[in-house]
């Protein structure tokens, strides 16, 4: 497995869909909560290749490469190739894959001074289409600001 590509990876249960009222067509904003890590993860998806309701749990991971192997971490392919056959990537295990690039890493204790955790969060752009990601500084150190990202998901 791609355990060097990966930052990030947990399940989370979705906690609300739109909590503000839907504002565009075919993207909803997704609020869950994770399982094992703790994390709050708002994020906007495409809801029209890939609905997400209430309740449902989703494997969620973030990843620096979609290669399999660790030999392809330093993946610096700039466009998108057809994949020869047979070829396979960590993007084959995944129902929603998006490409996106890092922009904002956050301390958000200072936001909230009686907070004793350490809390950070991290902003991603996948195309328009935002993901905050806030927790434990520990479960997020891998993953700095200006790298491209692939978030992968499935149900």
């Amino acid at each position: 497995m791609a355990e060097d590509n990966i930052l990030f990876q947990d399940i989370f249960d979705v906690k609300d869909v739109n909590p503000n009222g839907k504002r565009f067509d075919r993207v909803s904003r997704v609020l869950a909560r994770s399982e094992n890590y703790e994390m709050e993860l708002t994020l906007d998806i495409n809801s029209e290749l890939y609905p997400v309701e209430i309740a449902e749990k989703v494997s969620f991971v973030l990843a620096s490469s979609l290669a399999l192997d660790s030999s392809g971490v330093s993946d610096t392919r700039e466009s998108w190739r057809e994949r020869a056959p047979g070829e396979h990537d960590l993007s084959d295990e995944y129902e929603y894959v998006m490409y996106g690039k890092v922009y904002r890493y956050e301390d958000a204790a200072a936001l909230q001074a009686t907070s004793p955790a350490a809390k950070k969060s991290v902003y991603a752009s996948f195309g328009g289409l935002l993901m905050c990601l806030e927790g434990d500084f520990r479960h997020l150190q891998k993953i700095t600001v200006g790298e491209n990202i692939y978030l992968l998901m499935r149900k």
